[in-house]
């Protein structure tokens, strides 16, 4: 069945839009902060989980651990995070944030959220929430 809908652009095309958007928006507040994208995901991910090893982290952020090292290396050296053994398997290392990594995610955070609110404002409050809700649990589900 044709209609309006099929005129629009494919989700894929306004999705890019949308997050390239987004990232210019974000990136003068992380460089302002002196954190990298990936870090910040990292102090995400640590502030919803406290305590993670460095595999479940990089699998958790779509991260390759490999490459995730480095990132982890300048956040410890930053004092933001810390690197323990586990005492269970020492090969493995448990995460946690610090309270500056808490203090500098949660300025970070708020930073970013204000400047998501300035780009939804043209939303009605009922279509915001709805497409937050949306994009959360688009977000969410496991890759088929």
């Amino acid at each position: 069945m044709a209609g309006a809908a099929d005129d629009r652009p494919d989700l894929g095309a306004m999705l890019m839009w949308l997050g390239r958007r987004v990232l210019a928006e974000e990136q003068p507040i992380l460089a302002a902060h002196d954190i990298s994208l990936w870090g910040y995901a990292v102090l995400t991910a640590l502030r919803a989980e406290p305590m993670r090893t460095q595999s479940a982290l990089a699998r958790s952020i779509g991260a390759d651990k490999t490459r995730l090292i480095a990132v982890l290396d300048q956040l410890q050296q930053r004092e933001l995070i810390e690197r323990q053994p586990d005492p269970a398997d020492r090969r493995v290392h448990l995460l946690r944030l610090t309270s500056a990594g808490r203090r500098l995610h949660g300025d970070v955070r708020a930073a970013i959220r204000a400047v998501e609110s300035s780009l939804l404002d043209p939303l009605p409050d009922a279509d915001r929430r709805a497409f937050l809700r949306a994009l959360q649990a688009l977000s969410v589900s496991p890759a088929p």
